[in-house]
Order: structure tokens, then sequence, then C-alpha cells
């Protein structure tokens, strides 16, 4: 080991936050520590805007949040405490602790509650402001540091006589690449906090001479410890709850509603340094039913009060690698076997969360998180007694979950510091991170997301069903809410404009920079302001003549009255504007108006036309109807709205179901809105100045139209935002028409990977009708990210190369395609269907192979239902088109299950026996299907038919390849042969007792269901 005290403190003051640590210095009067002045009105709405959507109380829950000011990141600590050895007596480090412990405390305020988990407030100055200190440096570095790797584990007993060599010095400090791996000895380091804007290719480590002290006790806390804790928590702003917590434990030992309390606290010294708060899990059924916590205990081997639920957890910092000896005390003291702890979604309308939540922890990253579970939207009146309890059904606040146990203690995470970049919160980019996050054995620790408006999931409509834009059903708000990404997620909000792939880096709105390890594109496509073609509707043109200078980009002023939906950040804005316009007959219930919009309204109320009253919606998009059907639900006239279709490049329309489309004309018709087809846009304002848009011009294939209006709404062609093309092409990266990959997600760069409808395989597969757009998005992020797990997981096996042929074939996936809405005449609609090239439904039933389709109801009385049943039993397509909700989530498990396990739905149907599917898929019977395991059931199952059972008698597997192969002459039909080969082996009794496993393992969520011995 070598080491120095030369230490270049003002090139880390600048690119690290080192306030919890005083900026390594000794206290000095004169230091400033705050900004000298208030922030301007201007600084202050733009941190408003930039901060909106991070969250604030989950900052502290993880070590990496947010873009301005992130927490304190805290390193793996070992198992053990470290050995000390006796080159530095304890009497003196106890004596040095003494004075220089308070150093900690000493600090700002600010500073201390960002990383001491206890910063709920964003600061605008953070990311500019950078405190002065003017005292003695106190730190030293080591610049080399190496040992053999049999002799690892004693790493640390270097510590105590480096420190032995500078009395003087306080901290050690140790920077590394961001690729290196996390070796033993930084594991006892905590890892600095970067700003946003650091410039360093390295993750800086410190570690406090304290550290060294191995007296640190965990104890249940009493009455005395009060003024210890209270100047451990001075700095928290829920310092008073954790206060008040502390007084109701030393008085009562639980809470006024029974609920068993226990505060534990850490000390050194005769200093508290920690303090936990747990109490009993009261709702432990509804975490087993709601969250995947049995992928990591046997919930049968807990008993009820061996679980708890974790409130508050503080430790100071530096001795944050004892995190995992004060969990596992925790453990030991509280007679618990598992620990929860919850966090919630951050409240709307302020920045604190909600009053659910609890105080922030500096232990997250010691902690698991739990994957949610799908639940079954049950019929609860249908099933009357035979409904789940209260506990499993009741509806609740949702909350992320992360818990810990005695054998998660014992078990290392893998350190990730790979400076992993996502651009853009499409679905692929939210289920590519969501697939790191829940890799419970590695700890990623530099993942950020570039977004123009942040996460998603922010409820800002607060309605989840009368949206403007249809959904594909990959992640609702419930869905963000449950997997808290803001808790483990750096989020940077703006819009990516260069990317300099020399140095790595990422330029964000023009000025912000982004550096990269691996960099993820997942912008999508957005719909763009759409390009009039300037045609002079005097001369009559039509649209053959005119139909190229469509796809020109528009380069002209964008009208303050035309919206462009592409996120709920702009429906929001959208429905500000409207709510102050005289458009509306009725004010609308959908939001309320956030203060930040405010300025949105008056710029256009400036220069809306209120003579009209009309608007138009120009697109031919399944979220042209939705938006049709939300304007006419929010109180606006069907008589003033305009809807026209521009001409369309193919023949397959958007519902592609004739019934479907029938009953939605049908619906418009009669609401009152005015259709045009085959319209192409011409002029604004016949070709004058377009802001406002008073009245818009249009060529058809016979004579052109004119229609005045006061609101434009276009969703004409989606396309490559403009900035991300100039971005892309400025990077030199390939792009033809879109941005070209292979089948591994590689761009030319083999540091940039790209997913999504923004991508196009390349040329050299001679698939160029098939891209990401044909598949689901949340399975295309899984396998992006399980491509990108193989560089990190050491637990996977090395990645082969496939042969040379097989090289130049696309990945095809299996997930199913959905989409759905609410569509003109309040029907709601879904779409299932397997990942195909687009093909008119005609086209599709015209084929030799097409299969069946099972139909009941009427599209225009609003109880249509379509299973389409392939050549093979299986269901491949799921339409549903009703005046009444219904459990979409339930239907999405129908994709792909054989009709023999829809209770022999081909031969009921053909007997007239079903007619109405919405009915039958709420009998008592099918709700197994829908069980988030019912898919570990049949996987179970047919491992048990392909395994030898007997030795001298095939599987049944075997027999089945066999009457494929004609190897066995039959005088009966092959089913009815299996099917006496299989009761008439032991195959039948063992399937029985699986399934009967299984529903009395899930008896909680299937009490509908009996079995033996339940009467």
């Amino acid at each position: 080991m070598s080491v120095c005290t030369s230490v270049n403190l003002p090139l880390l003051h600048e690119c690290f936050d080192l306030g919890p640590f005083h900026g390594f210095c000794t206290p000095h009067p004169d230091d400033i520590l705050k900004p000298s002045r208030e922030p301007s009105l201007e600084e202050g709405e733009d941190a408003e805007s930039q901060g909106s959507p991070k969250v604030v109380e989950e900052q502290e829950m993880a070590p990496e949040i947010t873009q301005e000011k992130e927490t304190e990141t805290s390193a793996s600590c070992e198992e053990a405490l470290p050995t000390v050895l006796g080159l530095v007596s304890e009497e003196r480090l106890k004596q040095d602790m003494e004075k220089n412990l308070s150093i900690l405390s000493l600090v700002d305020e600010e500073d201390v509650a960002s990383s001491l988990s206890s910063s709920l407030l964003l600061s605008v100055e953070s990311s500019h402001f950078r405190p002065l200190y003017l005292g003695d440096p106190i730190a030293f570095c080591i610049q080399l540091f190496c040992i053999d790797e049999r002799y690892e584990a004693r790493s640390l007993d270097f510590m105590s006589f480096v420190f032995s060599l500078f009395p003087g010095k306080n901290f050690c400090l140790i920077s590394v690449p961001h690729l290196t791996p996390e070796f033993v000895l930084i594991q006892n380091f905590v890892k600095v906090v970067p700003f946003n804007n650091c410039t360093l290719d390295h993750d800086l480590y410190v570690f406090h001479r304290a550290g060294l002290l191995r007296s640190i006790t965990i104890r249940l806390a009493k009455f005395l410890d009060t003024a210890g804790v209270e100047k451990l928590v001075s700095t928290l702003l829920l310092s008073t709850k954790i206060l008040d917590d502390l007084a109701q434990y030393n008085e009562a030992g639980r809470d006024p509603d029974g609920t068993a309390l226990q505060v534990f606290v850490a000390e050194v010294a005769d200093q508290i340094v920690g303090i936990a708060v747990i109490r009993k899990e009261m709702d432990i059924e509804y975490i087993r039913s709601h969250y995947n916590i049995e992928d990591f205990i046997y919930f049968s081997h807990h008993q009820q009060e061996e679980h708890g639920r974790l409130n508050h957890f503080a430790l100071n910092p530096i001795f944050r690698h004892y995190t995992k000896f004060f969990l596992k005390e925790i453990l030991r003291l509280g007679y618990k076997s598992c620990l929860y702890y919850p966090v919630y979604p951050q409240t709307r309308e302020g920045k604190l969360q909600s009053s659910y939540s609890h105080s922030l922890t500096s232990a997250l990253h010691y902690l698991v998180p739990v994957r949610p579970r799908r639940q079954i939207v049950y019929p609860l009146e249908k099933l009357g007694i035979n409904a789940p309890s209260k506990e499993v059904s009741k509806d609740q606040v949702s909350f992320a979950l992360n818990h810990t146990n005695r054998k998660l203690t014992l078990e290392p995470k893998v350190t990730v510091n790979a400076r992993i970049v996502v651009v853009g919160a499409s679905s692929v980019g939210i289920s590519f991170l969501e697939t790191l996050v829940f890799c419970s054995h590695l700890k990623f620790n530099n993942l950020t997301l570039i977004s123009t408006h942040g996460l998603p999931g922010k409820r800002l409509l607060h309605n989840e069903q009368r949206k403007f834009l249809a959904s594909d059903h990959c992640f609702n708000d419930k869905d963000y809410a449950l997997m808290s990404l803001c808790s483990w997620v750096n989020v940077v909000v703006g819009r990516m404009t260069a990317i300099d792939r020399a140095a790595k880096q990422v330029v964000v709105s023009k000025s912000e920079i982004v550096f990269y390890d691996h960099l993820i594109l997942c912008t999508g496509l957005q719909y763009q302001v759409p390009c009039p073609t300037g045609a002079d509707t005097e001369q009559h043109l039509t649209n053959r003549e005119v139909l190229e200078l469509s796809k020109q980009r528009y380069t002209g002023t964008v009208p303050s009255n035309l919206f462009i939906l592409n996120d709920e950040e702009d429906c929001v804005r959208m429905l500000c504007w409207l709510r102050n316009s005289s458009i509306l007959t009725e004010v609308p219930t959908l939001l309320q108006t956030p203060p930040c919009c405010y300025w949105t309204m008056q710029n256009h109320l400036s220069t809306v036309n209120p003579r009209t009253g009309k608007v138009i919606v120009y697109g031919n998009t399944l979220d042209a109807y939705t938006t049709v059907e939300t304007l006419l639900n929010i109180g606006m006239k069907g008589s003033g709205i305009y809807f026209v279709h521009p001409p369309t490049e193919s023949n397959i329309t958007c519902i592609n179901n004739n019934d479907v489309e029938s009953a939605v004309e049908d619906a418009l018709s009669a609401a009152g809105v005015t259709v045009f087809h085959d319209a192409l846009l011409a002029q604004w304002n016949h070709g004058q100045h377009p802001d406002p848009i008073y009245n818009a011009c249009f060529t058809t294939s016979t004579k052109p139209i004119r229609l005045e209006c006061s609101a434009f709404f276009s969703f004409y062609k989606k396309n490559v935002d403009y900035e991300t093309f100039k971005a892309f092409n400025d990077a030199c990266l390939v792009y033809d028409g879109r941005l070209v990959i292979d089948t591994t997600f590689h761009t030319n760069d083999i540091a940039i990977r790209a997913a999504g409808s923004l991508t196009k395989f390349s040329n050299r597969y001679y698939s160029n009708e098939w891209t990401h757009s044909n598949f689901s998005s949340k399975e295309i992020g899984f396998q992006l990210a399980a491509a990108m797990l193989s560089l990190f997981d050491p637990t996977l096996e090395p990645v082969t190369e496939p042969p040379a042929d097989l090289d130049r074939l696309i990945p095809m996936y299996k997930g199913a395609k959905i989409q759905g809405g609410i569509l003109p005449g309040s029907y709601h609609y879904l779409h299932i269907s397997k990942p195909a090239i687009p093909t008119p439904l005609n086209l599709q039933r015209s084929q030799p192979d097409f299969g069946s389709d099972v139909v009941t109801g009427n599209a225009k009385k609003g109880t249509y239902f379509r299973l389409y049943i392939n050549n093979y039993k299986l269901v491949e397509a799921i339409t549903c088109f009703s005046k009444e909700p219904f459990p979409s989530s339930n239907y999405i498990r129908l994709f792909g299950q054989h009709e023999q396990v829809l209770n022999n739905l081909c031969t009921r149907f053909d007997d007239k026996l079903i007619p109405d599917l919405y009915s039958y898929f709420t009998e008592p019977w099918c709700m197994a299907l829908f069980h988030d395991r019912f898919i570990d059931l049949k996987k179970e199952l047919r491992q048990i038919l392909i395994s030898k059972q007997e030795e001298d008698k095939p599987t049944m597997e075997e027999i089945a390849y066999r009457l494929e192969e004609e190897e066995i002459n039959l005088n009966e039909k092959p089913q009815k042969y299996l099917q006496r080969v299989f009761e008439d082996s032991i195959y039948k009794s063992l399937l029985e007792k699986s399934i009967l496993d299984y529903l009395h393992y899930n008896q909680y969520h299937l009490p509908m269901y009996a079995w033996p011995g339940i009467i």
C-alpha cells in the first residue's frame, strides 16, 4: 500500500458531495456552507420543473436518486466486524474519536440531511453552489494497493498502521475506476456521492479513523439515550417522528393501537451513532399475497411475530460499513427473522411523501426489492362466501416493498459501479431498468435515466381509465408505485441533444453532461408537428399531386393552440388550456390544475379564438379515437369536433376489425362528430402566420375542405424526434430510417445499445418487415437487460457465440402485443395478439390454416368478445369491446392457453353452452387461470410428464413422439390411446397431487376451490 497526504481537495469539492464529511477539513468559523442569497424566481421555477419528477422521501432510501443532489451510497461490508491490529491502541482510538466524531455532526444541516438519510427537499443551488471550507485538510489518500488474493480478507489490517502514520488525519480516501470490481478493502469504505456534472471517471471512497473501533454495540434503547438520539437526528426533517417513537417505546413499548414497538441504538465510545425503529408487521397476509416474498423465504418456516417492519434507520456515515451488522443485531435482539421496508409513492401536492411513509433509510442497499405479484380481479359478488379474505382482497395504498432476513444478511451483493445511462422513459426503458433493479444479488450504483419529464407514473390526470392516449398495458400508475424505480435510479430531466462517443458522454438540453460506460437508447417514436403541404386550395389540387410534400419536416413557427400529445404531461397542459377556454360546455373533472400549468394557460388564452368553439383531431391512430372520446367525456359537444383522417399508407386500420369499426363510426355519428376521410393538411390560416390556428385547409381525393377551429390536435405519423435524430447523426451512428442494430441490440458502437420502435434490424438480416415494433415493449426491455446482465452477473453462464448460419436470424419474441383504451361511444376496448406482421383480418380469415373464431355478443350493443383459436387450439388473439368495464389483466392471461385448459371452450361453444364470454370468464372455475403462479404449475406438470417415473416404461412425451412418427399401430384414435395410457400410469396420480398441492398452497388467493380434507 502506498499512501500520501497530497490530495486534490478543490477537484474533489467540484465533483463530489463532501458536505457530510465537512469537505475533509477541520471546522473553521469562516466556512461558507450555504448560498449567500435566496434563489431568484426563475431559479425556483426551474428547480420545480427539474425536480418535480424526482422522488423526495425515497431519495434517502436509495443511495442515488436525484440529478441535482444525490444521497450517499453505502458500500457493502464484511459479514463480521473487521479485526483491528494492536498497532493503535483502543484507548487512543476512543480519544481520537471523542475529538473528531463530532465533525460529522457539526457540518451544514442540509448536507448532513442529504447523505445521512435525512434530506426530503431538493435544493436548487446544490448543482451549482459548492461550500467553501477554510479549515486544515485532514485527509490522506491511498495511491496504490496490492495484496495477494490469499490474504485479501486481511486488507483492513493495513488501516490501523497507516492511520498511526498520520495522527492529524481522520479520513482515508481511495478512488477507483467505475468498471473496477469492488475489492475487499473498499467494501469497508463509504462511497461518496458524485454531483451530476462530475467529470472524473473514478468513484471516490472514504474511511474514517473511528471506523477502526471494534466497540460498536447494538442494544435496545432506554430513556437515558434520548439526549444522544436528539443530537444524532437533529438535522433530520423527520427527527420529531423518530423522537416521538422513542418516547412511545420508553413509555409503553407499543403504539396506542397495541402494535408492538422496538427501538434499537448503535453505540460507540458512549455516543449514539445510529438508531432503528421497528414494529410488528401487521399486514403479513397482504404482503404474502401481493408480493413475491416467497422468492426469499419459506413462509411456513416463520412465525407471525417474527415479521417486523422497519420504520426508521439512521446511521452515522463513518460507520456505514457496520450497516449489515446493525441489521443482524436487530433481528437477533428483536427476535425477528424478517424485516420489511415499504416505500410509498410521492404525493403530487407537496415535496414530502404521504403520511403513510416512514423516515428514509441509509440501509436500502442492504435490503432486496421484492417484486409485486399480479393480482386476480375477482368477481366478488359472484363468488360470495368463496371470495378471498379481506386481508388479501383489500385495496390499500400501493407501495414498493424491500426486505431482508437472517439468510440474506449473510449473502453479499455484487456491486456494479458501471455507469449505465438509459435515454427515454419508454416502456422498453422502464422494463430494462425494472429487470436490473430487481436482480436481488446485484447492486447497481450508477443507473441513470434521461427523460424529458422524468419517471412516469405521477398520476397527473387522477383517473386510470379516462385518458387521452391509448395504453399498451405494459405499465400503469400502480405498477410504477409498486416498483419505486426512483429509489434506485438517478433521474436527469431533460432532452438528449448530443452524444460524444469518444468521451463517452451524453449532452442533455445542450448544456448538462452525463457520462456513461454503457448507453441504452430507448426514446421510441413520437407524434411530430405535421407539415402542411402548402397546396393552394384555390387550384383544387388533390392528394395525389401533393402527397410527397407532407413527408417534409415542419420548421416554421409552432402554433400555440396546436397540441401534440405524446405523454401524460402533454395531456395535462392541454387540459389546463381547455379548462380555461370557452370550448367546453362543462368543467372537466379529470384534472386538478397544478400551478406549473398556469403560465401555459395564460399564454394560450391570450391567443385563443373563442368564437368558433371547435377543434380538429387529425389522425387515424388509436390515440386519435381515444382523444375524441375523452373530449366528449369532459364536456365538449360532438358538433364541435372535426375528426379528420389523413390518407393511410396501407389498407390495415388501427382497429383491424370491421364489427368494432362499424360500432365506433355509429357512435361518432350519434355524438354529432363530423368525420372526414383521406384529408391531407394543406394550410393553416390560408398560408398566413400560423399562430394561433384559426382555420385549416385540407386536400382530399376530390375537392379541398376548409375548417374553422380553436384548437388542433395532431396524431399524424410517429417518427424519431429531430433532435434525437441529429444526436445520432452527429455521433455517426448508423441510421437508415431508424437506428440500425444487430440481434444483440448493439449499434455500430459497442458501448451503445438501442431497442424499441426507435430501431430496425440491419439489412444483412433481410428482414425489414420485422422490427421491435412488432413485439411487446415489456419483453424487449427484459431481453435487453438479459443481454446486459451477462456482463455483470457472475452467476450466469458465459455467453457462447451462435453458429455462423444462425447469426443471420433475428430473434423472435413470444409475448403478447396489447393495445386498449376507451373509444367513442364509451366503449372499453382491448386487443391482444401474438407478434406478427400486420395483416387485414379478412385476409387472415381466408387462409387455409386460419383456425376458428369464438365470438359472443354484438359490437354495437357493447357486448362483443372474440377469441381466435389457431389450428393448434391455442388462444392467439383476443378482442374485447364492451360498454361496461372489464378486468383486462385477467383476459391478458388467456393469451397462449389451450382451449381445453379453458374448460373445453370450443366444444362448449359449438354446443351453444356459452352465450356470453364475459360471464363465462367470471365463473369460479377459471380463477386459477388468472393466478400469477399458474404458469409455474403448467411448467411443473410438463416436467412430470417428460420425466421418467418408471424404469421399464417410456415417458408420456416419448409415447407422444412415437405416435407422431407412426411407430405405434393403433386401432383407436391417438388421443383416446394417450388418454387410456395416461389413466393407467403413475402420471395421473402425480399430476393430481401436484394440482392439489398448488391449490392448497395458494388457497389464500383461490379459496373457491375444494380439495380432499376441506370438508
